[in-house]
């Protein structure tokens, strides 16, 4: 849900700080107004006129029939810079109002009090120390720089494993066997003095032979497959951007001071403020 986050500022140095501060902590910087109602208070005629109406109509919307707070804000809003941060989340609008706390945004109830006793001294005074402090007020110049270094990153690698496969072998063999055959002839012719002598109960034996396969195995290193790392290096260029305030000075004319000079500030408008926005939150309201 959105809501509207304001702080109130007695100097524009503070605001423009408080402003920095909100951008550094990743707040858009189109979310972010910065009006200095002092210097639009000062201008007479119909520009005061309408810019007061602009601001208590701003405050009137976000308080509603509270006509005590409205006027108390908007009288303390009239005499500093506005700093408005349209948040997006609950969570943006607590750091953002811990942002403008932190940077020194005024306490609405104790400058409103002390506007009611007096403590803040006359109208002509106070214009008067105002425009004193104006003469010493300055806008901070700030400039980033790109700072780039390298660091070691993992992209990537290689996994080896090793698995016992198998696969099926054959080989062709010629295998030799013997065979014992058993012949009868029929003879007919006188026994002779060797046949006599073999003339007898005995036994022959006579053995058979075969050839079979035998099957061994012999394990050899074929070839070996290694890891090694090599380093390459190549040029890359780094881009980026970088931000530096840029303050425009104009040179205001004695004869024209009823006219309200440019604003050099961004987003110093006080026309920016969005009366459709949430109740704020933070120290401001």
């Amino acid at each position: 849900m959105a809501q509207t986050v304001i702080g109130i500022f007695e100097k524009g140095i503070d605001a423009q700080t408080a402003v920095q501060k909100l951008e550094s902590n990743r707040i858009p910087s189109d979310h972010i107004d910065i009006s200095n109602q002092s210097s639009a208070s000062q201008v007479s005629g119909t520009t005061q006129t309408h810019s007061s109406d602009k601001v208590s109509s701003f405050f009137g919307s976000l308080f509603g029939s509270d006509k005590d707070e409205t006027r108390k804000y908007s009288d303390v809003a009239r005499k500093g810079w506005v700093v408005t941060v349209h948040a997006d989340s609950r969570q943006e609008a607590e750091k953002a109002a811990q942002t403008l706390d932190a940077c020194g945004a005024v306490d609405v109830d104790e400058r409103a009090n002390q506007f009611r006793s007096g403590a803040t001294g006359t109208a002509t005074d106070t214009t008067a120390r105002t425009g004193n402090m104006n003469t010493n007020q300055a806008i901070p110049i700030v400039e980033e720089r790109m700072n780039v270094g390298k660091r070691e990153v993992e992209t990537g690698g290689v996994r080896m494993r090793s698995r016992i496969v198998e696969r099926p072998v054959e080989e062709h063999l010629r295998l030799r066997e013997e065979h014992v055959n058993v012949e009868r002839r029929p003879v007919n012719r006188p026994a002779t003095e060797r046949d006599f002598q073999n003339f007898k109960e005995g036994s022959i034996e006579m053995t058979e032979h075969a050839e079979v396969p035998i099957v061994n195995k012999e394990a050899r290193v074929v070839e070996e497959v290694r890891l090694n790392k090599e380093q390459t290096q190549r040029e890359e260029t780094v881009r980026g951007t970088v931000r530096k305030t840029d303050v425009e000075v104009d040179k205001l004319n004695p004869k024209n001071r009823n006219i309200r000079p440019k604003d050099n500030l961004r987003n110093n408008d006080p026309n920016r403020m969005d009366p459709n926005r949430n109740n704020p939150s933070g120290r401001g309201l």
